[in-house]
């Protein structure tokens, strides 16, 4: 099982697993312009899952396989960007060239931390309309949260709350990249 993102205790704090250039159609593309653009869309469906925006992220870290690989992950940066972050306010990247990830075909991964009381965040569980447990907003609470439909309520650490568990698997674990959750 792939965990797409964490909120922690409180919902202040969302983090964002390493997310790769897999869409619902398959690998984006082969060079690192496309997948870096379809990375960061399937960071920003999770963001939105969690009850953020883009202008909630406050750190990103990116990897990728080869150092010939950063003007084309710069060049779709600066394309994305604008959009993502409107106000001209980039959060810090942290930029790191590793020898590989986890599909041979894939050039990059990002990673996001997004910081803040985000809408929609504290939940106290999603079920059904009218059944007891109906989201409501609330301070934060502990144990472990839903917070993507048809995805299993899980624990596994005390006090924070797993995205998107069993929603398409983007990193390549367990069964054929579908792209990032649907909400």
């Amino acid at each position: 099982m792939y965990s797409h993102g964490m909120v922690a205790s409180g919902g202040d704090l969302v983090t964002v697993a390493g997310q790769v250039g897999i869409g619902p159609q398959g690998v984006a593309g082969p060079d690192v312009g496309s997948q870096t653009r379809q990375a960061f869309e399937n960071v920003r469906a999770i963001v939105e899952a969690a009850g953020c925006t883009m202008a909630d992220v406050v750190r990103l870290q990116t990897f990728l396989v080869s150092a010939d690989d950063i003007p084309g992950f710069m060049k779709a940066r600066q394309e994305a960007f604008p959009e993502y972050f409107p106000s001209g306010v980039y959060p810090p990247n942290t930029l790191l060239v590793v020898s590989g990830l986890v599909r041979p075909e894939l050039r990059v991964e990002v990673e996001r931390r997004c910081e803040g009381l985000c809408e929609g965040l504290g939940v106290t569980q999603r079920s059904a309309p009218g059944t007891p447990g109906r989201s409501e907003r609330g301070g934060g609470v502990r144990g472990a949260t839903r917070l993507c439909r048809g995805a299993p309520n899980v624990g596994g650490f005390r006090g924070a709350t797993r995205l998107c568990r069993g929603a398409p698997n983007v990193g390549g674990y367990g069964g054929p990249s579908r792209g990032p959750p649907s909400l």
